[in-house]
């Protein structure tokens, strides 16, 4: 594991939401997303649980016993266990949202309405309630009633079409589309609460995990719509833009570099100083960015083949020194040394969990970061008779 730690020690300065009330009626990966960073940002989340807890508490068991998915973004947030069909734990709830800021929920299509939590209704009686509704395919048309997971809206989107090796589609290696969702949620209730401070008035934020992936998919939609074909599956390629993928070099046949020529000036500098071949400045095949890759593979041939016989060491300081840029291809266990990484503490419910730092880094006026200050992953239901006793039975 990387050394390069936060410390945690100066909490002394308030975070972007103290204050904020959010109750998440939530599972899976989409909506703890999105409340899992108003938490990082100060927000007292309030997780609505079933008995036997959200059900990605039981994806797998790798970290202590707990579920990767799990403790990665349900950090920070109290966990309160309700049956929203019980008369008397629906009044918890209505009673946790009359004081709330924000209400997020994931349900099934249609489930929280159907039990009294339908979020026009609430804004109705709550002027000032941010509301948050995150679905499948979104709540109109002839797929609002299906259950939507991420690898089917990669699926649906075309995201498998365009991912992969030529042999055939494959999946991003991550929940993209549950990801995805759940930023475009944050900043739809970011917004909403910019908004609240100039109109004491609330809003309703619907996002689908579908709108989300379309919009990462217009590329690709305008390749195919006005270019008349969608980008090729290339693998570490990239379909338009050319040299750009990855290399074997010398001595390792593990160890490849990945290259990425954005500009013509860069494409100069390469060929000069890299490849040392000036000549392929002037052949017609190499001219432009177009052209290179559409003779992507007599090119790649040519950067191969030279940087076959380079060593790592050396082609770093070429690559360095001609301004070019590059990366490393690596592993899992690679990423988890590499020198840019950095990590937090977090406590789980079987101890500490180390986890990786906020890409968001808040900086005061003289320059220095605000420590990250996250709290423990809740077990299920560990605040329910605090949260009743505060908010009443």
């Amino acid at each position: 594991m990387s050394d390069k730690r936060i410390d945690l020690n100066d909490d002394t300065d308030p975070k972007p939401l103290d204050g904020i009330l959010v109750v998440a009626l939530e599972q899976a990966v989409a909506a703890p997303y999105i409340s899992s960073r108003l938490a990082d940002a100060g927000a007292r989340v309030i997780k609505i649980e079933r008995r036997e807890g959200d059900f990605a508490r039981q994806y797998d068991s790798v970290v202590n016993g707990e579920s990767a998915y799990f403790v990665w973004l349900n950090r920070g947030k109290e966990s309160i266990v309700l049956n929203i069909k019980d008369e008397g734990d629906q009044k918890v709830l209505h009673n946790l949202i009359e004081k709330a800021d924000v209400f997020i929920q994931n349900l099934a299509p249609g489930a929280a309405a159907r039990v009294g939590f339908d979020s026009t209704q609430l804004r109705a009686r709550h002027e000032r309630l941010i509301t948050c509704d995150i679905s499948g395919y979104g709540e109109d048309g002839s797929y609002a009633s299906r259950k939507a997971y991420d690898l089917l809206i990669q699926a649906e989107t075309g995201l498998s079409a365009v991912t992969g090796r030529p042999e055939g589609p494959g999946r991003v290696g991550v929940s993209v589309c549950d990801i995805a969702a759940g930023m475009h949620a944050l900043t739809g209730v970011l917004q909403a609460l910019y908004v609240r401070e100039k109109t004491g008035k609330g809003q309703g934020i619907k996002v689908s995990l579908f709108d989300g992936m379309a919009d990462w998919m217009t590329v690709p939609l305008l390749h195919q719509e006005y270019g008349g074909k969608a980008p090729d599956r290339v693998g570490m390629n990239h379909p338009s833009i050319a040299p750009y993928g990855a290399f074997e070099v010398a001595g390792d046949p593990d160890l490849q570099v990945v290259l990425s020529i954005q500009n013509e000036r860069e494409w100069e500098s390469f060929c000069q100083q890299v490849l040392m071949m000036p000549e392929l400045l002037s052949d017609p095949r190499f001219k432009t960015n177009e052209l290179r890759v559409i003779a992507r593979e007599d090119l790649d041939e040519l950067v191969s083949r030279v940087f076959s016989q380079e060593t790592k060491a050396l082609l770093e300081v070429k690559l360095d020194e001609a301004k070019v840029a590059f990366g490393w291809l690596n592993n899992v266990a690679q990423f988890g040394r590499h020198p840019q990484l950095r990590r937090v503490n977090v406590q789980g419910e079987n101890g500490e969990i180390c986890q990786v730092a906020s890409p968001i880094r808040r900086v005061n006026n003289a320059g220095t970061p605000h420590a990250d200050t996250w709290g423990a992953v809740p077990s299920v239901g560990q605040q329910s008779e605090k949260i009743k006793q505060e908010f009443g039975e």
